[in-house]
Formats: C-alpha cells, structure tokens, sequence
C-alpha cells in the first residue's frame, strides 16, 4: 500500500489515492467498498447529491416504497399506543405532511423513549427525516426514520437518539445528502470525509495558478471543503463546479498526453497502388461507394500513406457502409506489404465479418494460390472456439505472411499470436475492449501500427471530445443506395393486449411471403437477473417465447434460439441455418445487436423493450431492412405513455436518425452506457461530469489542457493528473480512445 502511495510525484496525489484503509481503518474502509471507493481522493469526490436546508418542503405525493429518502416535512399529527405483552413498549404515530400529501410514520420503544419523542414532536412541528420508504395497507410509510427538528427561526429542537445527524446540521447549516447504503448512511459519509480532510491538511494544488486564473477556479482544497462542509447553496454549487473542472482539465490533458505521444510514433507508411489488390478490387465492385464513404476514403487513404500512425475512429448510421470502408483500407496496407487486423467482440461477428469480406473479394481472397489473381491475398479467422487443427493453421498464415488480411476476435490478444508485419488495426464495436488488450497489438516494438476504429453507436460532438479526444473523427451519415425503408411501430399491450397476437399474425404472414423474422427477448430465461430490478413484471426470455410460439402463434414454422450461453459450435450452426434460410425465425437476445447482415430478414419483434435502451434499439433494429426489402419492427412494451421510458420507445419509432437518437440516449443514460459499456462496479474518471451539461466545460477544458501540456509538458502535477486518470480510466469509458 506504501508503495502505492509513494509512486506519485506530488504530495498532493498521494494524499489523494492514499487507501482508504490507511484513514478510516479497514472495517470502515470495506463498507465503503459497496460504492466503490477504495481512496482518500474517490471519497472526497463523492459528494452530496443535494443539500437539505431545513426550510423547504419535501412533495410527499411522489414517494416509491423501497427508496432511500430525505424529506422535510411538517408533523400534522402525534398520537402514542402500548403494545400488550412485556417491557412496557410503545408504538408511536406521526402523520407528516407537505401541505397537499400525507405519510404516515411509525416508531417503537420504550415507553420512556416513546415520550420523548413525542414530546419533541409536539415541541416542534417541522423536521427532517431520513430512512427507507415502507409499505403498510398499499400507502407508503416510513418506520423509525432518523430525524432532526426545527423551531420557526431554523434552529434544533431535537433529534433522535443517533447524534451523527444533528452534528451535520449544527456545524454546518446545510445538510448534504450523499448517494449512501444501507449500511452507510449519508451522516456517516459526511463524518468519514471530515476525517479525510482533516487527515489531508493543506496541500499544493492540482493545477498550476495561471490556469486556475484563467479560468477563474478557487483551490482544490478549499473546493473539498465547501463541498463536503458548505455555509450557503452558492458557495456548494461553486465548489462543486470546481471538481467538475478538474475532472474536465484531467480527461483533457490525459487526451492531448495521449496525442503528444502518438505523434512521436513512426508507423510503416502505406500509400496507394494503381495496379494493386485495392485497385483490382475497386474495379469489380458491384455498387457505387457513397459519397460519405468516398470521402471518409480518401482523408483514411491519405493518413495511411503517412508514418505517423493514423488513429481515427469511424462512426456511423447502421447500414451506413463502415466495413467497406475498413475494408478498402486493409486492402491500401496490403499493398504495401503489411497486414491487416479486424478484430471484432464476438465470435458471430467475426465469423460474419469473415464471410462477408470473402465474399466481397471473392478470387482476391483466395491467397497466392495457383489460378488466383496476381494481387490476391489470403484470409485467416482466428476465434477461440477453433479446434487445435484449425487455430494452428491460421497461426502459421498469419506468422508467415501469406494471410494479408486476419480477423479474430479475443483470441488474437493472447500473446501467442505473431504477425509478420502489422499495418493496420481495425476494431469494430471498440467499446467491447480495453486499452490493455487493444495494446498487445498496437504497442508493438519499432513501428506502431495504424489504428481505425469502428462503431455503429453515433457518438455526439461532446462525447467524441471527452472520450475519444485522442482520435480524428468521422461520420458516415448517408446510407447506401437501394436500402430499404423500416417501418417501426409501438405495440402497446398494457392497454391494447390484443395487439401482441397481431403481432404473431404479422410474422407469419412474413415467413409465408419467403422472409425471416427476429424476435428478441431482455433474458435467457428465468433464472436469469432481470435487466429491470423494480417491482414490475418479469421481462420475456428466450426459452418461454420459442415454447409459447413454436406451440401457438408460429406452430410449424422453422423456428430455433440463439443465445450466449449455446456453445460455439452450436451457435454458428443456428446462424448458419438461419442465414441460408432454413431457419425463418430466430428468436434470440442481443447476440444479434450488430454485424448481423440478413438481406431476407424484413421483421422484427422486440419483447419489452423498454428494458433496452434507445442506441440499442437502434442497433437491433438495423439488423433489418438490410436488402432491398421493406422492414417492420415492432416495439412491445407496457409501458404508460407520458413516462420517461415510454417518450424513450416513442423516440425510437419517430425517426432513424441514430445520431438524434444517440443525444437523446446521453440526455437519459450515464455516458457510459450510451457507448455501450457498464460502469458498474468500476471508477470513473467521469463521475460528476455530464457531456451534454457541461459542454462549454469540455471545450474550455481542452484549450487549457493543451496550453498546459505545451507550455510545460514535464510538469510533476501534469504528469501526476495523466497517471492517475490512465489508472480509473483502465477496464472504463475512456479506454476506448
């Protein structure tokens, strides 16, 4: 743990990642753990949520059974009764009230301790009270809530028997509310991160002074403590935007370090051929490249010819032509003499990618073999689930050169894996790998190797800045020419159920026109975690859907499942079926979410899919419409219109504008999950900043940060603020630059 500590450069950082342990002693420390908080500094940043002042009114109308809540209210009503049997007990009653709503609240004790909290009630008729929402006769209630009472002039009256909560307010006027457990409560965060600071003492600051003039920040230090011990609402809300600034500058100068470094890096340089394979295979396309693709082309044909390692990351619509794209590039990179890797997320879709690419070569991508053209290169696919015979085959193509072009999924992160000379790294759906994986082949001896990245999830300005501000970007947002229209459509079957069975109707009627259909369920089946962990139904899984319709609605239909847990050979069977069309329907999670590419599929039905998000239903509605056939997909959900969930559904049937959708997804959702990637359980170098809110932030952030990187790029607290965001952002969000 000393160790750890005294790896940075600046006393200040390492006060911040002291462990917990070392402060608050290990029991302490390991309840802390449940949020996710191992360090002085991830405490001292894990602020109040909002602050209570003793004079506001909590509306009681809006409170859900099982939530953790603080509300001010005034008592209405104070009334005690014994309870038979031994020890003199007693049940207390309060009735609270906003004015509007009432809450019952119940306590129980002694018959001494029940009279003095009535006593304290009737002294007092308003206070706060902090505890779990319960249920009693389907009415909320609260039972033995923690509470503080006030005079009319604001000042305590009484408390209950636990002092941790009273002290808060004494000290400090406000009353800050954490996001807590159960067995941390908010007072006892508060008092844990007044022992931080007080530990902590007066430190250097983060920053150096011109930037924090510039851009006028009080100290770190003075923003810790106003935070955690504010005097007035203005003074938290400054204190607050200073760590959000500090997190902005971090992220920053953690990108522009990023960029510093790439540009020092020479990459074997790949300029175009007349006569090559990329040449010969522009020649027998079939389709004309869109403009964005020829556009997007050539800025990517351009950097490869240099030798400073292109890292530009490739966003666009579903269907927009990204693979063609990529695979135009890795075709420049093996004229030149090197290969190419895609290395893709899941075994599906690197075997779909596989097939896809040979088909679009077709005698290109026969490798030097007698009767193949002159500038044909060979193909290998390298996937874990490859039997010995197999995987060692395509590690000798790849060793030796002969496969030009590699695709592979994990398995080629293994170490085990050598190349003969790597030119150009594809990743598709970069969110599913982290900087360490994604390492193994771009941080490779002598020559780096160039870098474009894939992803399908339209990405706002705001995001592409903060989490890949060490790329270039580009967009393709034209589709190609000849896709079909997709047509999508909510199935409300909380109030219309009769439209599910439609729903079946409609699918048949598809499969007996000669077309395919997805269904697509939140869960595998029931013993698996439901995605929703409220009180609402279950959500639908795979296997209840195949045995109700291959029994019902769809009797006699080609019908099978696809999920994650099939072993690998089966599940490329059930694919393989399915794309012959032998199969015409698949019902299936999100396995399908991306890459999937079935021209006859032309419906899909998703089962609750309010469970999912908008940037997913986006993604697993592209797998249709596809050919040149129209698409339907349908929406089923319960949920009511007029909620945040229903508005998000409604959304997604309004327009197929991804890049639209994809604001409204960060508007709704942790930026994190926007990507696709979950931050539970993980640090975050973005804890208190949102992307859309704070986009003047970002910006500013970045002029500081590259002024800063420029004007002294060896300073011990840059250096220092660079580590420690690599270190949260490691397995997280911002690995994907």
């Amino acid at each position: 743990m000393d160790d750890v500590v005294s790896a940075w450069l600046t006393r200040a950082q390492r006060e911040l990642h002291r462990p917990l342990a070392q402060v608050l002693g290990a029991r302490t420390a390991k309840a802390f753990s449940t949020l996710h908080i191992s360090t002085a500094g991830e405490l001292l940043n894990h602020v109040p949520r909002r602050y209570l002042t003793g004079t506001e009114t909590t509306d009681l109308s809006r409170l859900v059974p099982g939530d953790e809540v603080a509300l001010v209210a005034d008592v209405a009503s104070v009334s005690s009764y014994p309870i038979n049997g031994p020890g003199r007990r007693e049940r207390l009653e309060l009735t609270l009230t906003d004015g509007r709503s009432q809450l019952p609240v119940t306590f129980f004790g002694k018959d001494w301790l029940v009279g003095y909290w009535r006593k304290q009630f009737t002294t007092s008729s308003h206070g706060i009270f902090v505890g779990k929402v319960g249920s009693f006769h389907d009415r909320p209630q609260l039972t033995h809530p923690d509470f503080v009472m006030f005079d009319a002039d604001g000042r305590i009256t009484g408390k209950a028997d636990k002092k941790t909560m009273a002290t808060q307010v004494m000290r400090h006027g406000l009353v800050g509310l954490y996001p807590a457990t159960s067995k941390l409560p908010t007072w006892t965060i508060a008092e844990c991160a007044t022992l931080v600071l007080a530990q902590a003492g007066a430190q250097d600051d983060t920053l150096p002074d011109w930037l924090r003039e510039q851009a006028d920040l009080p100290s770190l230090w003075d923003a810790f403590e106003e935070v955690h011990h504010p005097h007035d609402p203005a003074s938290a809300a400054r204190a607050r935007e200073r760590l959000i600034w500090e997190e902005a500058i971090a992220t920053q100068v953690t990108m522009a370090a990023r960029r510093r470094r790439a540009a020092g890096r020479s990459a074997p340089a790949c300029p175009p051929r007349p006569d090559g394979i990329l040449a010969d295979f522009d020649a027998t396309m079939p389709f004309t490249l869109t403009g964005g693709q020829q556009q997007v082309g050539r800025t990517i044909s351009a950097e490869l010819s240099g030798s400073t390692p292109m890292q530009r990351l490739l966003q666009g619509e579903v269907g927009s032509g990204k693979t063609l794209v990529a695979l135009r590039a890795m075709l420049q990179v093996v004229d030149s003499g090197h290969q190419a890797v895609l290395l893709a997320p899941t075994e599906v879709l690197a075997q779909q990618h596989h097939a896809t690419i040979r088909g679009l070569l077709g005698e290109l991508g026969a490798g030097r073999v007698l009767g193949a053209p002159e500038h044909a290169t060979g193909i290998a696919l390298l996937t874990g689930s490859m039997n010995a015979a197999s995987r060692r085959d395509a590690t000798t193509r790849i060793a030796d050169g002969s496969a030009g072009i590699v695709i592979g999924t994990h398995a080629l992160l293994t170490g085990k894996v050598d190349f003969a000379d790597l030119g150009l790294v594809v990743v598709d759906e970069q969110h599913r790998f982290g900087v360490e994986q994604r390492g193994v082949l771009t941080s490779t001896p002598g020559q780096h190797p160039h870098e474009l990245v894939l992803t399908a999830t339209p990405i706002p300005r705001s995001v592409a800045m903060t989490v890949f501000g060490d790329l270039q970007v580009s967009s393709l947002r034209e589709l190609p020419a000849g896709r079909a229209d997709v047509q999508t459509t909510v199935v409300d079957v909380g109030s219309h159920p009769a439209w599910l069975s439609r729903a079946w109707q409609r699918a048949r009627e598809e499969v007996v026109a000669g077309h395919q259909v997805f269904i697509v369920c939140p869960r595998i089946d029931a013993h698996e975690p439901d995605p929703d962990s409220s009180d609402r139904r279950p959500s639908a899984t795979v296997e209840e859907v195949c045995e109700m319709l291959a029994g019902g609605p769809l009797r006699g239909l080609p019908l099978e499942a696809l999920h994650s847990r099939l072993d690998p050979d089966r599940k490329q069977a059930v694919m393989d079926r399915f794309v012959a069309g032998q199969t015409q329907v698949l019902v299936s999670t999100t396995v399908i979410e991306v890459g999937v590419d079935i021209p006859n599929a032309t419906m899909m039905v998703i089962m609750d899919a309010d469970r999912f998000g908008v940037s997913q239903l986006h993604q697993l509605r592209g797998r249709i419409g596809r050919g040149q056939l129209p698409g339907l997909c349908l929406l089923v959900t319960d949920a009511q219109p007029g909620t945040t969930t229903r508005e998000r559904i409604d959304a997604v049937a309004a327009t197929r504008d991804g890049f639209q959708l994809a604001e409204l997804d960060l508007a709704q959702r942790h930026e994190g999950n926007i990507l696709g990637a979950s931050q539970a359980g993980r640090s975050s170098p973005l804890r208190l900043v949102k992307v859309l809110e704070h986009a003047e932030i970002i910006t500013a952030a970045r002029e500081l940060a590259d002024a800063w990187i420029a004007r002294d790029p060896e300073d011990p607290r840059l250096l220092d603020m660079v580590a420690a965001t690599e270190q949260l952002a490691e397995g997280d969000l911002m690995e994907q630059g």
